[in-house]
């Protein structure tokens, strides 16, 4: 049976003309909601249609006035129309779908400093996570304490705190999806009741005119629902002048908008229904959404070029490793770059990209052959891209494309030594609890009443299988090295 807030959300949902498949169940957990069939859904049926003038914009929130005039933008705007529509309660015209979102969403975010140290210590979100925690806070500080103090406003400042403005940003991280460039990002009533499972989506979000029988250019998924991105405005505001009700007549240009909720492949009576929120890894979907998966096949573990410079510090001087570092930078190769911070991804079967099993290659050169693919790429000018000069063999160098290079040639002894010791560096990140105790420890865990531990342990637990699948990988490196030479001789036997 229905709870109270899910009827009153499918009362407002056909008040507003959002049409929504009696096909549909909305289980009422108290903390979660969740979509299932009530029959047996069949791949390319319509289970909704949502009318652009039902979401929760920058553009359609009565907040819209202060928002401009303050020059907001973005989530820092999307988050103020969301407090906005709070603040009026009952008298929000969206007061009945609010009152089916949770208060916030458990991100990373909003823990506590010392739940971040603890929880994440070592994780490739820790660090992340405690810059994001200072930079929302400094938003707040600029641009959301001096609206406040504007008269025009009034303002309750107990609906715009610190707290509360961590709050919806949190709500928008996890739930917004960017609607079109009229609106920007929005909240979507109903389209983000679905919960998310990798690979494993069963509805699909597409932009359609309202005029057409046909379905627009964009496909839309969870936070990339862009869709007719015209310059139109809107020819009708929506309307607050009874403080309830959203005007539907929304127009972009001569067409309605509305977005569709595809079926995208069978769903059998009683089974959950679910959208994709894309294919990424648990500390992505930590960081967003608040959840990890057991056995995510989208995990990736990163190597800061740090930390390969504080390896290669320890072994040799600061001027060698600089001209080693310099040469791999002259033949076109490079590390990721996110926030300043140049890194390597370990996929998650413990497979380093290339570009750090050719700089740890480079790096552990003898001098003298060294020197020769130094000259050798200094006098070739063939240094750009991803064109590199590759060792053969004797001191004899090629130039190929670096997808084209084998891995097996370049996981010499010393180089799989490298990526053992960097595998164990990394892994001191964690702390002195081995991945036995963070096991032990998932499995004794309840995730309804723990469920930061519970997430954030899948995240350490998976991190450290990547790591010691990097030091398996590296282990085998040596053999299948010994094995490509020794091919490599016998191909040059038989041309002799």
């Amino acid at each position: 049976m229905a709870t109270r807030r899910v009827r009153a959300f499918k009362r407002w949902m056909r008040s507003q003309g959002i049409e929504c498949s009696e096909a549909l169940d909305f289980s009422d957990d108290g903390e979660e909601i969740s979509v299932r069939a009530l029959c047996d859904l069949k791949e390319g049926d319509m289970v909704a249609r949502i009318p652009k003038a039902t979401c929760l914009t920058m553009k359609t929130s009565g907040a819209r006035e202060m928002i401009e005039s303050a020059g907001l933008d973005g989530s820092l705007g999307l988050s103020v129309a969301v407090m906005y529509e709070r603040s009026l309660g009952q008298q929000s015209p969206w007061a009945p779908y609010l009152h089916v979102l949770p208060p916030y969403q458990s991100l990373p975010l909003l823990w506590s400093l010392h739940d971040l140290d603890s929880l994440l210590r070592g994780t490739e979100l820790h660090k992340t996570v405690k810059e994001d925690k200072a930079l929302v806070y400094e938003d707040w500080k600029e641009s959301i304490l001096p609206l406040l103090d504007s008269p025009p406003f009034n303002l309750n400042p107990k609906f715009f705190g610190i707290e509360q403005y961590f709050a919806a940003k949190s709500l928008i991280a996890s739930r917004s999806f960017a609607i079109d460039e009229y609106h920007g990002s929005g909240m979507v009533p109903l389209a983000d009741l679905f919960n998310h499972k990798t690979g494993a989506e069963d509805v699909h979000f597409t932009s359609v005119s309202s005029h057409s029988d046909s379905e627009s250019d964009a496909d839309c998924n969870k936070n990339d629902l862009l869709a007719n991105n015209g310059d139109n405005e809107p020819s009708s505001e929506i309307s607050y002048s009874d403080g309830s009700d959203l005007d539907s007549s929304l127009v972009l240009g001569d067409h309605t908008t509305v977005m569709e909720m595809i079926m995208v492949k069978d769903v059998e009576v009683g089974n959950e229904v679910f959208n994709t929120y894309g294919l990424v890894g648990n500390a992505a979907l930590l960081h967003r959404y608040g959840f990890t998966e057991l056995d995510n096949p989208f995990d990736i573990v990163n190597i800061d070029l740090e930390l390969v410079s504080q390896w290669s510090s320890s072994l040799f001087s600061g001027r060698y490793s600089r001209a080693r570092l310099s040469l791999w930078r002259r033949l076109g190769y490079s590390g990721c770059v996110s926030d300043n911070t140049e890194y390597f991804e370990i996929s998650s079967d413990g497979e380093p990209q290339i570009e750090l099993l050719i700089l740890l290659y480079i790096m552990l050169l003898p001098d003298d052959t060294y020197h020769k693919l130094d000259l050798t790429s200094s006098t070739s000018g063939n240094s750009n891209g991803s064109i590199g000069m590759i060792l053969s063999e004797k001191g004899k160098f090629k130039s190929e494309k670096a997808p084209e290079v084998s891995k097996d040639l370049l996981r010499t002894k010393d180089v799989c030594n490298a990526l053992r010791l960097l595998a164990d560096m990394r892994e001191s990140f964690y702390g002195s609890n081995s991945v036995e105790d963070d096991i032990k420890a998932l499995r004794n865990c309840c995730i309804r009443e723990e469920r930061k531990l519970y997430y954030s342990l899948i995240l350490r637990i998976s991190e450290r299988g990547i790591l010691e699948r990097l030091r398996s990988y590296a282990t085998a490196g040596a053999q299948s090295f010994r094995t490509a030479k020794r091919s490599s001789a016998r191909k040059k036997l038989k041309k002799t």
